[in-house]
């Protein structure tokens, strides 16, 4: 049972393993974009290529003589009646008991977190709550975007996956009762830049993806930036409204959300200093480099994010 592309792997895995998989069970066809004819969910995709049957009903799973469910990413809690007649398992992109729900890897990302890793549970009522058959630690590097988290959590958790059914499940361990947290969905409100904390903060909402300001009334996303060490001292700083010349020292006092210019590039005042924007997209434009953006738009000295005050 699975839905994403993250859950690809593991499919692939286990049928490359040999397993018999007797159904895959995956999200009703969805249309994509307004005008676009309904398309299968990726773990569907796979499993048509492989030759296996799929159906978008859980309880179909029902009455098949399988020794195992496996869910990965599937999106939707399993009812009582379908975990009583079948036991699961799922892959879990966390350390649990911190994470449950439905955006591990997002969350751990904004709260900095340093390590997470991917979790082999028992599947039951609750959300994400059933013991843990054995787990894997991933670090987060300070530059790891969701992707490429995502990516080493998958390959670690596929590998992880045949691994224990080679081996056997063996012992289950309840989760600790301390040390919960939920990662709830993302909404834009989340992904919104706000130029008052620290920079590290706004590194990580970028690198989670989605993540936007407010310029000249539009919506700008942005796409790619990162913390600069220290404070620019470029000579190049042009003058800022109120602020003088915006050289050395002066720029730790403009106000967060003040654009400025770094060399040949262009970056925004933090609550704790500057982050270098390096790909952004307007509002009906394409993804550009955002020194080209900087050099069309001629942004700097004005403020990102004023229809929203820090």
């Amino acid at each position: 049972m699975g839905t994403p592309e993250m859950a690809v792997a593991p499919l692939r895995a286990l049928h490359a393993a040999g397993h018999e998989i007797v159904l895959v069970v995956s999200r009703p066809d969805r249309r994509r974009g307004r005008r676009g004819a309904p398309a299968p969910s990726p773990v569907k995709e796979v499993a048509v290529e492989l030759g296996l049957e799929v159906s978008d009903d859980p309880d179909a799973a029902i009455g098949r003589d399988a020794d195992l469910g496996v869910v990965v990413a599937y999106g939707r809690l399993l009812r009582p009646h379908l975990l009583a007649e079948l036991d699961m398992v799922n892959l879990h992109f966390s350390l649990l008991p911190r994470w449950r729900g439905a955006a591990p890897v997002e969350r751990a990302l904004l709260a900095g977190d340093e390590v997470t890793g991917v979790c082999l549970m028992k599947v039951d009522e609750g959300l994400d709550t059933g013991c843990v058959y054995d787990s894997v630690e991933v670090r987060i590097d300070a530059t790891s975007t969701a992707g490429e988290l995502r990516a080493a959590l998958v390959r670690e958790g596929t590998a992880l996956l045949v691994r224990s059914l080679v081996d056997g499940l063996g012992e289950c361990a309840a989760q600790p009762s301390f040390g919960v947290t939920y990662a709830e969905k993302l909404s834009a409100d989340d992904l919104e830049l706000r130029w008052s904390l620290p920079s590290v903060s706004i590194s990580a909402v970028v690198r989670v993806g989605g993540a936007w300001t407010t310029f000249r009334g539009g919506r700008l996303k942005v796409l790619s930036a990162a913390p600069v060490p220290g404070l620019p001292t470029s000579p190049e700083l042009p003058e800022l409204a109120g602020q003088g010349e915006a050289r050395g020292s002066d720029v730790s006092h403009a106000p967060p959300g003040t654009i400025v210019a770094l060399g040949r590039g262009v970056g925004v005042c933090t609550g704790d200093g500057v982050v270098e924007l390096l790909q952004v997209q307007p509002a009906g434009k394409a993804p550009m480099a955002a020194s080209d953006w900087a050099n069309g738009a001629r942004p700097v000295g004005e403020r990102a994010g004023e229809e929203h005050p820090q």
